[in-house]
Formats: C-alpha cells, structure tokens, sequence
C-alpha cells in the first residue's frame, strides 16, 4: 500500500464516519497523512478527524474513534487507534507496506512522479546574466537551483520551459566592445570598461580569428569588436552551462523582443488596460496603484524605450506563449524589483499572485583551507563557475547548492565538498547509491536471484522504516514544486541513505558461506533496488549523477 493508497482509504473512512455519526458530510477538508517521528506510535497518523470535525458538527475524538474503526477493518490496515485530542495513528500489515518495494521498482525512472502540477504550464527563467562576461558565483548557484526546480517541476507534472533572458542591448555592450578594442591596440581599457585576463584573451583572440578588424573605421571597429565579444561570450556561456548540466529550452534576446516588435506590442497592451499616461514628454506606467514605490518610464522623453519597457514586454510575451505561471530567480540585488514585477504584472491585468512568482537568492561564499576565495585567475575580481567546478566537481558544486533554501545565505566549503567522507553529503547519498548497486552486483555473481516478492517477510523495524521512508519520495517531489524548495529532495536523500545503511547493518541480504538462498534474502534484494531506484530518482532531479561504484 502506498501513501497515496492510504491517503485515498483515509478520505473515505472519513466521509462513511461522519455519515455514521449523522455528520454533516459535505465539501470536506483534503485527508493528509504524516510520518509519526516515534515509530511506536504506528507507520502513519492523521489528523483529518480534527480538521473535519468542527465543519461536520461533530465531536473531534468521537469522529476520530470512529475513523479508526474503519481504517482497522479495512485489507492492509493492522491496527488503527485514536490518540490525544483526535488523532489516528495507523499501522499497516506487512504485506501491505512490502508490496510498496516492487511498485517502486516497476515503476523505475518515473517512481517519484505525480500529477500533482498537471495541466500547468511553467516558464522558470533563472541566471539572465550580460553577454559579457564569465558566470560567476552567483550565477552558479542560479544554474544549480535553477534547473533543479525545473527537474522537479517537471516531475510533479508541470509543462516546464527553462529560459534565459539575454541582456544583449544597451550601453554595457558598448563598453565591452570599446574594451576589447582597446586592447588590441595596446590601450588602457576606459575607466568603465571590462577588466579581467578573460578580457585580454577575448581580445586576442578575436584579432587571431580577424586581423582586419583593427583596420576598420573606429565606429565600424566598435562595433565589430562588440559583436564578436558578445557572441562569443554567449556561446562560452552556453558551453559552460551544459556542462554543468544546465540546458535551456529558450535563449530569448532583448534585441529581437525589439527588433520584432512585441516591446511595441506590450507597450499597446496596457494603453488597453489604461495604465499608461504621458507627462513632461514621457510614457509612464502606473506601478504605484499596485505597490511601486513611484510609476515607472517606459519611454523616454527623447522616444527611447527603458530597460522597463523591455521587462514589461517580455512579461507580456510569456504570458501571450499560454504560460500559466511566470517564475523569476533573481539575485539578491533585486529585491526591489520583486514589486516592479506584481505591479507589471498587475497592469496588464493579471493577478500577480496567481501568474508570477519571484525567488531571491541570497549570497554564497567559497571557503578554501579556512580562508575566503574571492578573486579568480581568469575573471580577476570574482569566483567563476569555471573556477568553482575545476576545484569540486559538478556533482560536488551542484548538490552542495540545491541543499539549502534560495533564501538562505550559504557556505561553499572546498575542503568539505571534495572529502570521501560520511561528513560530505554529496559523498554520502552517492555512496549509498554505489553500495546499493555493490549488492545487486554481488547477488548477480552469487546467483541470487529476487524472484516473486512475498511482501509479508518484510517485517524487520529496519525494514519497515525503510519503506516508510521510499514511500514519502512522491510527497516530497510534490511539496519541493508546491514550495519551490528542490533542497527538500536533497534532505530526504540524506535522511533515507542513512535509513538504508541502519538497515544493511542490521538485516543481512545475501546468503553467506554455504547458505541456500531463501525468500527472505529475495525479498530483501527487491527492497534494495527499490531504495537503489529511489535515491537514483532523486540524484537525477538535483542533476547530480548517480554512480554504481565509487
């Protein structure tokens, strides 16, 4: 029995009680079920007694007893009891809570999966950075969280675009562009220019590729050394991220959001909504009747768009591809913008708290033999993901960043994330999943084999938390999207490789010296490769690798 069979059993014992009891039995509240923390209280409680009974006009422990003795006379169900003010504490039958290993194991690469986000299509746009530079820290941790989020989005049912908005207009391309000239004549970069050996290279590289580029006229050079840089920048950008197992379904330029019009387009949207009004030659959105802390310019007096225009019209634009929610990852220097955001949001129409969600990432530092990295051979000023991944590794960098909130200023410590030891979480999951692999390996060479699955001699208290513990994989899944928190599936794998290494260490699975293989050692190898099944599941959604040997 799985939990959401349990779930489905306890939403109907609960209607037939409040019937029973003369109830009243219309819209009631969602039966949840929990993971009691003392497992002497059962394999499951609930409290929907409690929640129901106050709409029903019934007594919470009278409606709780009579929950109870429903649940204990259904097939599965051991035992059922009321405790405290009305809670039921539920515990399953052996075979019922056995038979979760080989649902686990058929369902393989989808076990984990819900429905519980179907029919919702979601745009997560996350990292955005200029065309002009390496990703940094900052940008890492987005990469990591980022697709992640994505991953488990995805898995709760959600149609997920991954999108990267490229900042490829403006003046900032203008500088990059006069820098890399300068250079190549021997020149200072200007005081406002890009700074870096990686400025140096690129511009070497570019009079390698195109030696007649110095000899054009100086507004031709400009903007010729521009573009190279910039294209060049976004492809090593793209190559970067892919390998850091990051792929996004839409690179989206704000020079083509111009180009093709749809700033004029968005612009044309809210003059229809009648938040727009004109002042001392200016085009102004009325942001401040939804939060702002002033109305913002769109068009400028001399008839140039704003960056805002551009942000306005991209907002637009998602929603008009049929994106249901529109989710933004932005640093932690954008906190104003949060209300920008529900107020563009808010002016054509939306309901901000419906359509867009805004996630705020806050700071990650690199400690390295007890002392802070901040500068990078390459970048000079900051920590690149380049830099971050040579000195730890994708699996290392990326599950040490999913495993705490967005919310949450982090520590990367170098020395930690590349340790063989129990102390290292990422070694940690990843070793389970290797040991795990070990015994189907071995049970292969000893031809042991797990044949028909007799769910009932999986009655151990190890055991039984085991699978308590794979049967919360689906509920996690969902909670991480609900709450878009993917550091919850890092957590849980943690939680449930030690749930497996107490198990190994007290239920033996393969036979030994001349012992004939029975069910019980069958029946114990389909739980190992559930829980193999389960912690893979759960590497792939955090795009961590799952290794076989280590």
């Amino acid at each position: 029995m799985t939990p959401d069979d349990l779930t489905s059993l306890v939403a109907t014992c609960l209607w037939q009680s409040v019937r029973a009891l003369g109830g009243e039995a219309g819209r009631l509240p969602s039966a949840t079920i929990e993971r009691p923390r003392n497992p002497e209280h059962g394999d499951y409680a609930t409290n929907a007694a409690m929640q129901t009974a106050k709409r029903a006009g019934l007594v919470p422990r009278d409606l709780a007893a009579a929950l109870a003795e429903c649940l204990a006379s259904q097939p599965g169900v051991a035992q059922a009891s009321v405790a405290g003010p009305g809670f039921v504490n539920i515990s399953l039958q052996a075979a019922a809570a056995g038979a979760l290993a080989a649902t686990i194991v058929e369902a393989g690469e989808h076990y984990g999966h819900s429905d519980a986000l179907a029919g919702r299509r979601v745009n997560v746009e996350f990292i955005s950075a200029n065309p002009t530079g390496p990703l940094h820290l900052g940008h890492t941790r987005w990469a990591a969280l980022g697709d992640a989020l994505a991953r488990v989005l995805a898995a709760a049912g959600a149609d997920v675009t991954r999108e990267f908005y490229v900042n490829d207009r403006g003046a900032q391309l203008d500088r990059f562009g006069e820098s890399l000239m300068a250079l190549a004549h021997g020149q200072p970069v200007p005081p406002d220019g890009y700074h870096g050996q990686y400025v140096h290279d690129l511009s070497a590289q570019i009079v390698a590729d195109r030696p007649d580029i110095v000899s054009l006229p100086e507004d031709q050079q400009v903007a010729a050394f521009r573009e190279e840089g910039y294209h060049r920048q976004l492809a090593e950008q793209q190559q970067q991220l892919a390998d850091f197992r990051t792929v996004f379904d839409v690179w989206t330029s704000e020079r083509e959001l111009h180009a093709s019009g749809k700033v004029a387009h968005g612009i044309d949207v809210l003059q229809g909504q009648g938040r727009l009004y004109e002042a001392d030659g200016a085009l102004f959105m009325r942001t401040s009747d939804f939060g702002d802390d002033k109305d913002r310019v769109l068009v400028k007096q001399d008839g140039e768009y704003t960056y805002f225009a551009s942000d306005t019209a991209y907002y637009v634009d998602k929603r008009e591809r049929g994106f249901d929610t529109c989710l933004y990852l932005l640093g932690a220097d954008h906190h104003g913008y949060v209300g920008r955001l529900k107020a563009i949001a808010a002016c054509t129409g939306d309901d901000p708290d419906a359509t867009l969600d805004v996630l705020i990432g806050q700071m990650v530092k690199i400690v390295r033999g007890g002392e802070e990295m901040r500068l990078s051979k390459r970048a000079g000023t900051i920590v690149t993901l380049l830099d971050i991944v040579e000195l730890a590794g994708v699996d290392g960098v990326r599950y040490s960043l999913c495993r705490y909130p967005a919310d949450s200023p982090m520590t990367l410590d170098l020395d930690l994330v590349t340790r063989q030891t129990s102390d290292n979480p990422v070694f940690y999951v990843q070793y389970a999943h290797a040991r795990l692999s070990s015994i189907l390996r071995n049970a292969a060479d000893l031809g042991v084999e797990r044949g028909d699955l007799d769910p009932s001699l999986l009655d151990h208290p190890r055991e039984t938390a085991l699978l308590g513990a794979l049967g919360e994989f689906p509920r996690v899944v969902a909670t991480a999207a609900e709450l878009r928190e993917p550091h919850r599936v890092a957590r849980y794998l943690e939680d449930t490789a030690a749930t497996f290494h107490r198990f190994y260490d007290e239920c033996r699975v393969l036979p030994q010296g001349d012992e004939q293989p029975s069910a019980q050692h069958g029946a114990r190898l389909w739980l190992v490769a559930a829980t193999r099944q389960a912690i893979g599941n759960g590497l792939g959604l955090l795009g961590v690798d799952a290794p076989e040997r280590m």
